[in-house]
């Protein structure tokens, strides 16, 4: 996979994307799997903002049932089953457990079970998903210990999916875009549009950040899919300020050392709810809806919302023993792109919006605004029903909810596991599962890299990562810089700081692999530095 900008000859395209996050990988991957022409560039790495800054949940929704928005949570809870079918290795059952639920609750754990009607029509068996049961306080004592015991009556446990690398599972969408043969590439900043006579956008003035070089994409359709930053790149094509404004919801989370054991444990508090999930031996806290009115380049998380969460948490659940702030063994934080139709962020709706500035008098360009993770597939199949009007193009049928994306081609998951287990002795129980999972059926390829170079197989971590993945990252996957590898395609810094050794080895393979002069590399370590400190 290389970047298309690199040696670009100037081609035109029947669909121009600018967004590498979920909404944006998905809407390239449909519109080439219908036969067409598409380029994709994004201002930063792919899925470095809202769809890295993720519960890691895939889930239907149970909370919007509060807001009556049923038609979504049929939509959500479809998607889910679909991501279980199209990506095996990546999404898992997960049991979820709220404690002393209400009337309200108990109703709509049922309803949540009656839309889910068709949850056990997956490809793989072992994803079928069964109907919420209850729990007493002595079970709930026995299977999570650690959950708040003072008025504990009960409980309810229902279950949703757990996303185990939604920075690669963003990626999957890219590769099977690519597949189709799209043209991606990272770190390529849109600046304007190219605008002609009518108006009509026909395409993008896109700036490489890696050479400084501009260059114009034309296409016959830009689709705006920028999440948070979507009002923002749409003043570039209205050269106004005009009053179209996207809401932003902070959402932060929280790596602490394992505190449950194999269920989500929830809340619900007066401003929301949180979970505890259980994640690679450690439990994620997550998390927060707070407004966030600034500038979305801006953002970062502070010790406020963390104290913030804490504070909430230790309130909520647990006994004796609160979590501490140095506790925090690593945060990270992003924003949610929301439609404006409620006072209270928490209230927003998840759904999303596609606008076709056609209609007010601009055409050749689509807005995408709102959404969630969970329902990003069938976002981007409604945007290509938008699209098939201005492209001027009967398009084939949507396909992606029929077929595996790039690196899933797996039946039974377990099965492949076990399978590759056996079949590749030479290296831990725990190294191949863990590329078996997050690489899927391209796990060999990493094991290739591990064998020529015997340095490359050296372990990193208790997942059982190894020195391949960098290799790999750089020569395949389009990792640029040390964050890319360390947070959106290994696993290696997502659970706080791998240690000042690992670091190191780390950036010499990256620097090596990428040509990185010593002053880039210390650079480069820098900014990883910088990451993975809690703010004072």
């Amino acid at each position: 996979m290389k970047r298309f900008i690199d040696d670009y000859k100037g081609e035109s395209f029947d669909v121009v994307v600018i967004g590498g996050g979920i909404t944006g990988a998905a809407v390239a991957y449909d519109a080439a799997s219908r036969g067409l022409s598409v380029a994709l560039v994004e201002k930063s790495d792919f899925g470095w903002a809202t769809s890295a800054a993720t519960s890691k949940v895939i889930h239907g929704g149970l909370r919007y049932l509060k807001t009556y928005e049923f038609g979504l949570v049929r939509e959500s809870l479809s998607e889910r089953r679909i991501m279980e079918n199209i990506a095996p290795n990546f999404v898992y059952p997960m049991r979820f457990m709220f404690t002393n639920p209400t009337p309200a609750m108990k109703i709509g754990l049922t309803l949540y079970d009656l839309i889910a009607f068709d949850k056990g029509f997956v490809w793989d068996k072992s994803k079928k998903i069964p109907n919420h049961y209850a729990l007493s306080r002595e079970r709930v004592i026995e299977e999570e210990p650690n959950a708040k015991r003072e008025g504990l009556k009960d409980a309810r446990v229902y279950y949703d999916c757990l996303s185990i690398c939604p920075e690669r599972l963003t990626l999957a969408f890219i590769k099977s875009a690519v597949r189709y043969g799209a043209k991606v590439s990272n770190y390529a900043k849109v600046e304007d549009f190219f605008i002609e006579q009518g108006p009509k956008v026909c395409g993008i003035i896109v700036k490489d950040l890696m050479t400084g070089r501009t260059h114009t994409i034309k296409g016959k359709l830009t689709i705006n899919c920028t999440g948070p930053w979507a009002d923002i790149v749409l003043k570039l094509a209205k050269k106004s300020d005009a009053s179209e404004k996207i809401r932003r919801s902070e959402g932060i989370h929280l790596i602490v050392k394992k505190l449950i054991n194999n269920h989500g444990v929830g809340t619900m508090t007066k401003t929301g709810h949180f979970f505890l999930i259980p994640w690679r031996g450690h439990s994620l806290i997550g998390t927060t809806d707070k407004e966030y009115p600034g500038d979305p380049d801006g953002y970062h998380v502070t010790r406020q919302s963390i104290q913030e969460l804490l504070d909430t948490v230790n309130k909520d659940f647990g006994n004796d023993d609160p979590i501490r702030y140095e506790d925090v063994l690593f945060a990270y934080g992003g924003l949610r792109p929301l439609l404006d139709s409620a006072k209270d962020v928490h209230n927003t709706t998840r759904k999303y919006e596609i606008y076709d500035h056609g209609d007010e008098g601009l055409s050749g360009l689509i807005t995408v605004e709102g959404g969630k993770y969970t329902t990003s597939r069938n976002l981007a199949q409604n945007v290509m029903k938008a699209a098939e009007k201005r492209i001027g193009k009967r398009l084939s049928p949507c396909r992606t909810h029929k077929q595996r994306l790039v690196g899933s081609d797996i039946d039974d998951i377990e099965a492949f596991i076990s399978s590759i287990k056996r079949q590749n002795s030479d290296f831990s129980p725990a190294t191949v599962e863990y590329l078996g999972r997050h690489y899927g059926t391209e796990y060999d390829k990493v094991l290739i890299l591990a064998r020529q170079d015997a340095r490359l197989a050296e372990t990193l971590n208790a997942d059982g990562e190894i020195l391949a993945q960098v290799a790999y990252a750089a020569r395949n996957e389009m990792a640029l810089t040390l964050k890319d590898i360390l947070f959106r395609r290994t696993g290696i810094g997502t659970l706080g700081h791998p240690g000042r050794e690992v670091l190191l080895k780390v950036a010499d393979i990256a620097a090596k692999e990428l040509g990185w002069s010593p002053d880039k590399m210390q650079a480069n370590i820098l900014e990883a530095e910088q990451a993975f400190k809690l703010p004072e």
